[in-house]
């Protein structure tokens, strides 16, 4: 078995969680000489990151691995990683490499017969956590807490919110308006269900002395972590924060491999690391990181906040490590989840569960892949 072609294709679809924002992801598609396929994504979000990907994919990486077996998965990656020495393993060459591993990874199952959480290893659980993860409208208060009140009737055990619809209204900028808004939604969806709130901290809204008071205006609505309060790259502010509050402090979205999250978790700052197999080196690069935070004690959550893909590999990682907590998950219909696939991934009870089909286990629509191609 030989990969024959590797094609990248950068879609652009309207989110409906995000009032129908356009948002981008590229996927990979590899092709073996004997006409068997895998797929893969990557969450390059902005439309000159999702064209940048392409090219790297189709002019790097194509031509590295065509030829290649592609059950190697992690030799391949391993390849990919060596090539990119001058203008990676970080930003788009991570997106690229992202892409093609889970692509690799589905590929590799479907060549054997087995889902990959087997091949990674086998399953501790049958089932993902999935957080009901919605962005805030700071401005209709009353929409946000009716989105909360409904994902509570859905079956959701975890629920999520944060940022806001327009940059000039986003949660952490306003302490009154914050804490009415965390407020309510505690009132709405009462004292079972765990609540996480993200605030924009890349954008730097607050500094050590101010996330301790917001934290501790917080405590009361017993939140299971509060997401990225200080800018991501702030190590040293976040171990000052977590040494002075109680509720636990869940950051990592914008890191990408091992040397990355281990400077992370090694700081002393975080207690729930957030990961994105779409982002961070794909399968490979997410279950190194994974035996990282396994190793330090801390738990993780997969910040995967994309497409059908994504999830998937977001449900097999999960289900074989014992530091998974959950997984952003979007409650509503969106293309790159119910159009992009055939078999869309469904919530029972607030969890996901891992499917035993080959490969990821789900089957791409090509014909919504043509409908979204953005070039």
């Amino acid at each position: 078995m030989r990969i024959k072609s590797i094609e990248a294709i950068p879609l652009a679809y309207p989110e409906p969680h995000y009032k129908g924002m356009e948002r981008y992801i590229t996927l990979a598609r590899v092709e073996t000489d004997g006409g068997l396929v895998g797929w893969g994504e990557c969450i390059s979000q902005f439309p000159e990151a999702a064209l940048a990907t392409a090219v790297i994919i189709e002019e790097g990486y194509a031509p590295l691995l065509n030829g290649e077996d592609p059950r190697d998965v992690e030799r391949l990656w391993s390849k990919m990683l060596a090539h990119i020495w001058w203008y990676g393993p970080e930003g788009i060459a991570a997106f690229g490499v992202s892409a093609v591993d889970m692509a690799l990874w589905d590929l590799r199952g479907k060549a054997l017969g087995l889902p990959v959480a087997d091949l990674l290893g086998g399953r501790l659980m049958e089932s993902a956590v999935a957080m009901g993860s919605i962005i805030f409208d700071m401005e209709d208060l009353d929409w946000t807490v009716n989105e909360f009140r409904w994902m509570r009737e859905q079956g959701y055990r975890v629920v999520k919110g944060g940022w806001g619809m327009r940059p000039e209204a986003v949660f952490g900028q306003d302490r009154e308006r914050d804490i009415e808004t965390v407020r309510l939604i505690r009132e709405a969806i009462g004292d079972e269900l765990e609540l996480v709130v993200d605030v924009p901290g890349a954008r730097g809204l607050w500094d050590v002395p101010t996330a301790i008071h917001r934290f501790r205006d917080l405590e009361p609505y017993r939140l299971r972590w509060i997401e990225q309060p200080l800018p991501p790259w702030d190590l040293e502010g976040h171990a000052r924060l977590r040494s002075a509050v109680t509720t636990p402090i869940g950051t990592g979205e914008d890191e990408w491999g091992l040397e990355s999250y281990g400077r992370l978790v090694r700081s002393g700052g975080v207690d729930v690391v957030q990961l994105d197999p779409g982002r961070c080196l794909g399968i490979t690069g997410s279950r190194q990181v994974v035996s990282l935070i396994e190793a330090e004690n801390l738990r993780f959550s997969a910040h995967t906040w994309s497409g059908a893909l994504n999830t998937a590999a977001s449900v097999h990682l999960l289900v074989g490590s014992p530091a998974a907590v959950c997984m952003d998950f979007k409650p509503h219909e969106s293309p790159m989840q119910h159009e992009l696939v055939s078999d869309p991934w469904e919530q029972v009870d607030g969890h996901l569960a891992v499917r035993s089909r080959p490969g990821l286990g789900v089957e791409v629509r090509e014909e919504a892949v043509e409908k979204y191609r953005f070039s």
